[in-house]
């Protein structure tokens, strides 16, 4: 079973640095064409003062194609956002399977996440069953029900009860800049879920892309 990887695309972008300025400025009639250092001073003043609304105007959209237990994390996260994602009722592509590099060990004092110990280990260097082997075999179970399950009639919409939280999923994300910060602030703490961290980097870095200095400000701890 090869290693899915979890690929984040910009799908589109509405809106520029000068957007934020703008839905600023128009309280006092004003419109700037150019970026000067004035207005990346107002950038700052507002995410510091989490003057939220002229963030609000701008726009990304990602198709994002991760596992569900990832998708399930990030679905929470629901104001000024806009989520629509493959279904299992009426497709019945063959399933594929995150699988992790290795397994992390429990953490000794909280509840959730990991500690960076590593349970897994590599089968190439020592011998017999290991962790791995045993995910691997789960997996092709999986499949293999849900694909007879499919070929006996069964509705796609009950055969995919069988499927892990490890399947693939895609989804499109659509929201606001403002949206994507505060995922963004959340997810990437050290103490979120490793592979839901992967995620948000990659949508922060297409965020910092597109709105260089709105991001960097937005990202900002407020004072």
């Amino acid at each position: 079973m090869k290693l899915i990887e979890v690929p984040v695309q910009v799908m589109d972008v509405a809106g520029t640095d000068l957007t934020v300025v703008n839905a600023a400025r128009v309280s006092f009639a004003k419109y700037r064409t150019e970026l000067d250092n004035n207005d990346e001073k107002l950038i700052k003043y507002l995410a510091d003062h989490e003057h939220w609304s002229p963030f609000a105007h701008t726009f990304m959209q990602f198709k994002i194609n991760a596992p569900i237990f990832v998708a399930r994390q990030l679905v929470k996260h629901q104001v000024g956002l806009v989520w629509n994602e493959i279904s299992r009722r009426y497709v019945e592509d063959e399933p594929e399977f995150f699988k992790p590099k290795e397994f992390r060990g429990k953490p000794k004092d909280k509840k959730q996440g990991s500690s960076e110990e590593v349970i897994d280990i590599n089968p190439s260097t020592t011998t017999g069953p290991m962790m791995v082997d045993y995910y691997d075999r789960v997996m092709d179970s999986a499949r293999w029900t849900y694909n007879h399950l499919l070929s006996i009639g069964v509705c796609p919409e009950q055969a995919r009860l069988v499927l892990p939280q490890a399947t693939m999923t895609s989804w499109y994300w659509s929201g606001s800049l403002y949206a994507f910060s505060r995922v963004c602030k959340l997810r990437l703490k050290e103490d979120t879920q490793a592979e839901t961290r992967d995620i948000a980097k990659e949508i922060s870095k297409a965020c910092e892309a597109a709105f260089p200095v709105s991001w960097k400000c937005l990202m900002r701890p407020v004072p």
